[in-house]
């Protein structure tokens, strides 16, 4: 048994708690003698135990706490201890509690206690074990996106009625390189703006068709979402076209480009 399956079979938690067997007990010095890993965990969760009595303890009246050390004490000396009222009422005698019902009843506080504190610590591992799988799982998530994106864009390539066209910066921005996939037999543009700088605050990156030597909105160009780089997008449908170029326009487009950031022409 590895430190880790120690740790979670939950024999630390009934020995901090003194209700193990005295066969685990014994197993559980063995660890702590052998591994330093294990020592800290029973530690942790004694202190866990320790924190969690003192944050529920609850101080009793002091006439019954009194009553309950007198009934205690009874039991101890084998004398019976009686309350006499002082007007007379009918008294009230203490029934001594026996050995057997003292532990009991130690035993049943020691129970609920470890209880409490083994479900705050098994709690406290769930979260952070759920908070791990949902990271994992958005990693999985995002790997995911980024092998299917790269398979269509390897679909598309190797597709024979695909023309890519690969767009060069002008200068006006530098590093804004894109590639265009123009489908001759559905005239559908895939654009893939993963090259292209984020755009500045309150511009826009927008796709145009060059088509007898005018230029004609392609639609807007989303390089990212909530901080997500996005990849392949489709643009409207050309029958037609001589060349493609992108430009960097505010926020919602214009009619025609005023800033051309790379084109490319259709070879």
């Amino acid at each position: 048994m590895d430190v880790q399956d120690i740790i979670s079979s939950g024999l630390l938690e009934l020995y901090a708690a003194g209700l193990a067997s005295s066969q685990e007990m014994a197993q559980v010095e063995h660890w702590l003698k052998q591994y330093p890993e294990v020592a800290a965990e029973l530690k942790a969760i004694e202190s866990g135990l320790e924190q969690y009595a003192h944050l529920n303890a609850i101080d009793p009246a002091k006439e019954i706490k009194d009553k309950i050390f007198a009934a205690i004490n009874s039991v101890s000396t084998g004398k019976k201890t009686n309350t006499v009222s002082s007007n007379n009422a009918p008294v009230a005698k203490v029934i001594p509690i026996n050995n057997y019902w003292k532990w009991v009843a130690a035993a049943s506080v020691v129970l609920l206690i470890g209880s409490a504190a083994m479900n705050v610590l098994y709690y406290n591992r769930y979260d952070t074990a759920s908070d791990g799988l949902k990271e994992t799982l958005q990693q999985l998530a995002a790997a995911e996106q980024k092998n299917n994106e790269e398979e269509t864009i390897a679909k598309i390539f190797h597709d024979k009625n695909s023309t890519p066209v690969s767009l060069k910066e002008t200068g006006a921005a530098p590093g804004a390189t894109a590639k265009i996939f123009w489908m001759q037999d559905t005239k559908q543009v895939m654009v893939d703006a993963s090259n292209l700088p984020d755009p500045p605050a309150g511009k826009q990156y927008q796709f145009w068709a060059i088509v007898d030597g005018v230029p004609v909105d392609g639609g807007l160009i989303i390089t990212n979402d909530k901080g997500k780089k996005l990849r392949l997008q489709s643009m409207k449908s050309f029958g037609r076209a001589e060349a493609f170029a992108i430009s960097l326009e505010k926020v919602g487009g214009n009619p025609k480009p005023t800033e051309v950031v790379s084109m490319g022409k259709i070879i």
